[in-house]
């Protein structure tokens, strides 16, 4: 079938994007759903920092590509092998396609799944195929195995969650990547405990969504830290205790010494830059944890003290789907958000048509968005 999909041919390419258009518009061709695999027609997709790293050139990818792993949907048709999903069924995607039989499967780690992580840095399907191709019959890489910036997809089964619950498809698309990933990185990663003082550094929308979940899961403090003066009074007008510039003179001795007794006891890095990693960690107190779920360059390198990190007993950990298991935790997060504890359509700051989407990535690029969505209805 023929579809408008946003096809990334060339990593790097120069800001602005509004005006190099790092995504091209245009007309695809996507090959029906084969054994175990889900058409969706897209209703709303999410722009993310990730999908920018790979426009950038920080998260290389496969190109050609189809970006955006963000997203609501709905069942159009459904493979052979397919039995949990029917016609009509509204969907939110997952970024990670779990298989269901490896080791991290079997243990309860779906976010580690072999064959997935094989499948996404390839850009294929979790099968191993592509189901798109260009004007010129040449084959267009999945991003993360959704492809979500179009009006539909072909996906593996193991990439969707099926939800009931009667909410917005532009808020449910965030609980495909923001929510998942921010607010699984506190209550699975690092298993927030109630009174625990949690600090979280980059403020972009999983940061942001960390932050909720903090407050959801009965932080005593939450320290929301950015270098982005907006970014600060948006934490703060979504409950942050305290804002702060990690930039300012004498940031890290104020946070230790005025704000906390001694550091955070949980540090949650979202910026995906060494120096906010850094901070974080710095910023944590003896015996605490460090979380980080930034990607950023392959190249780029963390230096600690292992002696701090010994005589200290500290922890840091990374944090990946926000350790989550998508089919648990995107419908409790759900019935979360319909309580009014988890106020994630807050984080909404922008809606877009599919045509907008390079204006949508520069306004990203310059840090002037939370969370942009594309709305294919």
């Amino acid at each position: 079938m023929k579809i408008k999909a946003a096809v990334l041919y060339e990593m790097g390419k120069q800001r602005p994007y509004d005006q190099s258009n790092p995504l091209q518009i245009e007309e695809v061709d996507l090959s029906i759903p084969e054994r175990d695999e889900v058409l969706v027609k897209i209703h709303a997709a999410g722009l993310c920092h990730s999908d920018l790293s790979v426009i950038d050139g920080n998260r290389p990818r496969p190109v050609p590509m189809v970006l955006g792993h963000e997203a609501a949907g709905e069942v159009v048709e459904c493979g052979p092998g397919v039995a949990h999903l029917k016609q009509g069924d509204r969907v939110v995607f997952s970024y990670v396609p779990s298989c269901g039989h490896c080791m991290p499967c079997v243990t309860g780690r779906p976010a580690l799944c072999e064959p997935a992580a094989a499948a996404n840095t390839k850009g294929t399907l979790l099968s191993g195929g592509i189901r798109l191709k260009n004007k010129d019959l040449h084959f267009l890489n999945h991003h993360l195995g959704v492809s979500a910036f179009a009006e539909y997809a072909v996906v593996s089964k193991h990439s969707l969650i099926k939800i009931t619950a009667d909410i917005p498809n532009e808020i449910a698309a965030l609980f495909g990547c923001a929510v998942l990933t921010g607010v699984g990185a506190v209550v699975n990663t690092a298993r927030l405990a109630m009174g625990q003082t949690a600090m979280i550094v980059g403020l972009g929308g999983v940061g942001l969504a960390a932050l909720l979940g903090a407050l959801s899961a009965g932080a005593g403090k939450v320290i929301a830290v950015d270098t982005n003066a907006r970014k600060r009074e948006m934490a703060l007008q979504l409950g942050a205790h305290i804002a702060l510039d990690p930039s300012s003179t004498n940031a890290l001795k104020q946070l230790r010494e005025e704000y906390t007794n001694g550091g955070v006891d949980i540090a949650l890095e979202f910026a995906g830059v060494v120096p906010a990693l850094e901070f974080a960690y710095a910023a944590t107190k003896r015996g605490g944890e460090t979380v980080t779920a930034g990607l950023p360059h392959p190249s780029k390198r963390l230096e600690i003290s292992p002696v701090q990190l010994v005589g200290e007993e500290r922890t840091l950990k990374g944090s990946y789907l926000g350790s989550c298991i998508p089919s648990r935790d995107i419908p409790a997060f759900i019935d979360l958000y319909q309580s009014g504890r988890l106020p994630v359509e807050k984080l909404l700051s922008h809606r877009l048509r599919l045509e907008q989407i390079n204006e949508g990535f520069e306004r990203l690029a310059r840090g002037e968005a939370i969370r942009q969505v594309i709305s294919f209805n």
